[in-house]
């Protein structure tokens, strides 16, 4: 076979090999309409808050039409949601900022630092979809990443409001930029306070009224058109300034060595939340629209996508709730509506730029505002404190640590809490004890069934969890009090395995030294159901001298049958 067709065979079954060909072989004409009335709504909406995610980032504006059309492309060729619009978010720019600041504090530096951070950011997601590690993100509980956002979209907005202010917000945390700020009232620029205010106001009234139209790109315009009808530079309002075109071109970040390294270490925090806000928006629209996203393909996508940008001088991009949610209202229904907004954002990048000059900063800070207020989930506290008061504890903790020692510790302390939380609830498994259901054979929990009856003389014990070496021992001493409280010691206990699939060395112990304990009492222990894997390790362990032949059971049914012969309730 010549080379040329061989190369060219091996390019084709790369590509149908990409997800882009599961939806592009699927495609139909009546989609597109919809699709491209999407695409625009979602570039009206990226325009404006790619620029001013572009300032949370520390970033020239410019970069932030670098990054965007690399985004949609990306994601639209790689990802597997048929909705999710990646980009510039509001948590995926602070947290940029925040590692880049603890790295260098130059302005100079930020462009090639974020860059960096960026590729480092793409490339742990990819080693990690590659290695099946999508699963972690289920460790991020959802209280700890709720106090996160939450605490998140305050930072946000105390350092937005220095711009409606018209003075600076200083730098440190939550409290230290509010105390910045109140102590300069007398630097107030009443002009921007009013022009940020009524961006504000604004923005909240189309949402509201008009929830269809694109509300800050309506904003930005009026914005633009006001200042330069009224000169608003002139009474002390801060503008944008002139934004060089922006087409998007390779470019290696060019840092030390000594950075890259620095940046590596706050790139897992970045990573986690890039792929947990990723991954939820699109799991939303996944089973709102019947569909399936698989956790490490996203992974890998988002990882991609991420080196992309980053290779292309952009700043870190994650999956947008707001235009994902915007683009479905507005009929698209696949990553046609990325790739349709990509040439728009690469049109407006390369000819349209030196429209933003005149536009007040004071509108970009309300734009931010706006869009991040969907994280302040009041209604979530309030749904905790009243059902789930562990949740509201773990949620109040990451937000106070957000405020307090600002977002990448506050980040590390919500996934501390999120480990916690599932240590602790797997650490303390209850141990149901079991009677049979009369005439049906099945074997249910004594407490939640009244009409199960327990086998006389056998204690028949439940784990309600897998076994592993962190909740074993509370297991066995659990066992040993029911035997204990009972009214007339069990001649023996079967602890049925259903919930563990493995069985390791230190559970395998502690299950011996059960055996031990309830034999210098005269009651037996017998093991039913363990599944075929605990088998194999069982068989391999002193335990199983022990058990065998007559205390390993297929059933409880089975095991209370050998013990009691045949026994059953009426």
């Amino acid at each position: 076979m010549p080379a040329d067709h061989t190369r060219r065979l091996t390019g084709r079954r790369l590509l149908t090999a990409l997800p882009v060909a599961e939806w592009v072989r699927g495609y139909r004409r009546g989609l597109l309409r919809g699709d491209v009335l999407a695409g625009l709504t979602v570039w009206a909406l990226i325009v404006p808050e790619s620029v001013a995610y572009a300032e949370i980032a520390g970033v020239p504006p410019q970069n932030a039409f670098y990054a965007a059309p690399i985004a949609l492309v990306g994601y639209a060729l790689l990802g597997g949601s048929r909705f999710l619009v990646v980009g510039a978010t509001s948590a995926a720019a602070v947290l940029s900022a925040s590692t880049v600041k603890g790295v260098s504090g130059d302005p100079g530096a930020a462009v090639g630092l974020s860059a960096a951070l960026a590729v480092i950011v793409g490339a742990v997601l990819v080693v990690a979809g590659a290695a099946r590690l999508g699963f972690l993100t289920n460790f991020l509980a959802e209280p700890a990443l709720v106090g996160f956002l939450f605490g998140m979209a305050l930072t946000i907005m105390v350092r937005q409001t220095g711009k409606i202010l018209g003075v600076s917000s200083g730098e440190g945390d939550f409290f230290q930029r509010l105390v910045k700020l109140l102590s300069q009232t007398g630097d107030w620029s009443w002009t921007t306070i009013a022009v940020g205010v009524a961006a504000v106001g604004s923005l909240l009234l189309l949402e509201r009224l008009l929830p269809r139209l694109p509300a800050s790109l309506i904003v930005l315009a009026a914005g633009l058109i006001l200042s330069q009808a009224l000169h608003l530079s002139d009474h002390g309002v801060q503008t944008v300034g002139r934004i060089p075109a922006a087409v998007p071109v390779p470019h290696l970040p060019g840092i030390s060595s000594a950075d890259w390294a620095e940046l590596a270490a706050g790139s897992l925090g970045v990573a986690l939340v890039v792929f947990a806000e990723s991954y939820s928006i699109a799991g939303r629209f996944a089973r709102l629209h019947g569909h399936e996203v698989k956790a490490d393909r996203e992974m890998v996508a988002m990882g991609a996508v991420n080196l992309g940008v980053g290779f292309f001088r952009g700043f870190a991009v994650s999956g947008s709730a707001s235009r994902s949610a915007a683009a479905e209202g507005a009929g698209g229904r696949s990553p046609m509506v990325s790739l349709v907004a990509a040439g728009l954002v690469l049109l407006t990048g390369a000819f349209l730029t030196s429209l933003f000059t005149p536009l007040p900063e004071a509108v970009l800070g309300a734009i931010v505002i706006v869009a991040v207020k969907g994280f302040l989930r009041v209604g979530e506290l309030r749904r905790y404190a009243t059902h789930d008061r562990p949740s509201l504890w773990i949620a109040v903790t990451a937000l106070v640590g957000v405020l307090v020692f600002d977002l990448l510790p506050g980040l590390l302390l919500a996934v501390l809490l999120s480990l916690l939380l599932f240590i602790a609830y797997s650490s303390t498994p209850r141990v149901a004890v079991l009677g049979l259901l009369p005439g049906t054979g099945v074997w249910g929990d004594l407490k939640e069934h009244p009409r199960a009856v327990a086998a006389p003389g056998i204690l028949v014990a439940r784990p309600d969890g897998a076994l592993f070496f962190g909740n074993v021992n509370r297991v066995r001493t659990a066992v040993k009090e029911l035997v204990a409280a009972s009214d007339r010691p069990p001649r023996a206990v079967v602890v049925d395995l259903t919930a563990s699939y493995r069985l390791g060395l230190p559970v395998l112990d502690t299950l011996a030294d059960l055996a031990a304990d309830l034999d210098h009492q005269g009651v037996e222990l017998h093991l039913a159901r363990v599944r075929a894997r605990p088998t194999r390790a069982l068989s391999r362990h002193p335990l199983h001298a022990t058990l065998s032949p007559d205390r390993l059971h297929p059933t409880v049914t089975d095991a209370v049958d050998a013990l009691s012969d045949g026994w059953g309730p009426a």
